[in-house]
């Protein structure tokens, strides 16, 4: 995998973590430094994390399941990017919430991340050096949700579904093309 495909599914995991800080953005009447800090730490340390977990998971396995990883990693990928696809289609209002307490950004932390530890399971069937990819992922993320808190307190939810719609079709692609090069090449 080069280091654009990583950065294509590092941007393509943040959408999650992005589309929700835009929803805390709208929810503060004033974004400070300790906002665009707090969404940022939060979402990319659990998108850098979630991958690592999941690799070593995916790395347990990946003996018994050395004939199919690209099968594994397509629909993975697949799955993952359906759903944010669908969820952009959803119609749902965008979320109002000023709370950054720890028990709230550690809840969505987790929620928009689970996607990533399923990813991490896909890298270590396709022998992606881990550090490096949370890292760039982390980073990416860390990027993301802090333009996504300051997007959130300008224009409000206008980018949500937007974001969650990009998200989906750049993982879609990234399985079909880890399919194509498997299975044809």
């Amino acid at each position: 995998m080069t280091h654009i495909e990583l950065l294509i599914i590092a941007i393509g995991l943040s959408m999650d973590a992005f589309a929700v800080a835009i929803g805390k953005g709208l929810s503060v009447q004033k974004a400070q430094p300790t906002h665009y800090l707090k969404a940022g730490v939060w979402f990319g340390g659990f998108q850098a994390l979630m991958p690592v977990i999941g690799y070593y998971l995916g790395s347990t396995f990946s003996s018994f399941v050395a004939n199919v990883d690209h099968w594994i990693a397509f629909i993975l990928l697949g799955l993952i990017g359906a759903n944010m696809i669908r969820e952009s289609y959803s119609g749902e209002s965008c979320e109002v919430d000023p709370d950054f307490s720890t028990r709230s950004m550690l809840l969505l932390a987790i929620a928009t991340s689970i996607d990533a530890l399923a990813v991490g399971v896909s890298l270590a069937f396709l022998g992606v050096p881990i550090l490096g990819a949370a890292l760039a992922i982390g980073i990416t993320t860390f990027l993301f949700s802090a333009a996504g808190i300051r997007i959130g307190n300008i224009f409000g939810c206008r980018y949500k579904s937007k974001a969650e719609l990009v998200g989906g079709v750049v993982l879609v692609a990234m399985g079909i093309k880890i399919l194509l090069e498997h299975t044809l090449g």
